[in-house]
């Protein structure tokens, strides 16, 4: 293995590694929302992976944060009310429902950038790449919460009536625009400064 190989790969598992301990923290670190949701600031270490690394990255880092939200559900990696309430209803679907979307995220963000990064300057494409973890994160998470527990009483009842798309919005709102600003910024800034120092 020449030498430039070797530091890259080590560059990349230190990344890797680093990255997974920040999302443990930020495991703890959610802000309380109407409805059993919070807002989240763990897309972006995703997006950073999937910028980094590229896209086994994005798809490895979304599996570490869709096993620690599924975790969660638990009591592990902090605690998350409305996916206690899901896995009792359907482990195997809550699993779904938290692990594949946050992989999904990963691997698009990753596309993302890679469709991205020739073509404008590097603040700008880690920019967009971390607003479209955050926004791809609501949206899978949203749609699968929908498609896969819909029909139950649990969610029947956070939905009040109201048709799918009023139930999103009204669930969301804050929390995905807060989201995707914060993650586009500092996505953004990280991003370009590993640029800048060479690392990606």
């Amino acid at each position: 293995m020449k030498t430039g190989n070797r530091r890259d790969t080590t560059v990349k598992l230190t990344l890797f590694a680093l990255l997974t301990a920040l999302l443990i923290v930020l495991g703890y670190v959610n802000i309380p929302q109407p409805a059993g949701l919070s807002i989240t600031f763990n897309m972006i270490p995703v997006a950073i992976a999937a910028i980094a690394i590229g896209l086994g990255g994005g798809a490895l880092m979304g599996g570490v944060f869709g096993l620690i939200s599924f975790l969660q559900c638990f009591g592990l990696v902090g605690f998350s009310g409305m996916g206690a309430v899901l896995v009792g209803i359907s482990p195997v679907l809550c699993f779904i429902q938290r692990f594949v979307s946050r992989v999904l995220v990963g691997v698009l963000a990753a596309l993302v950038y890679r469709a991205l990064y020739k073509r404008m300057n590097a603040y700008l494409s880690c920019m967009i790449t971390g607003f479209s973890a955050a926004f791809f994160n609501t949206l899978f998470f949203m749609s699968s919460l929908v498609l896969l527990f819909g029909n139950t009483e649990y969610i029947q009842g956070l939905m009040a009536g109201r048709g799918v798309i009023a139930f999103i919005i009204a669930s969301v709102g804050i929390n995905a625009v807060v989201e995707m600003i914060v993650a586009a910024a500092v996505t953004g800034a990280v991003g370009a400064a590993l640029k800048k120092a060479r690392l990606i």
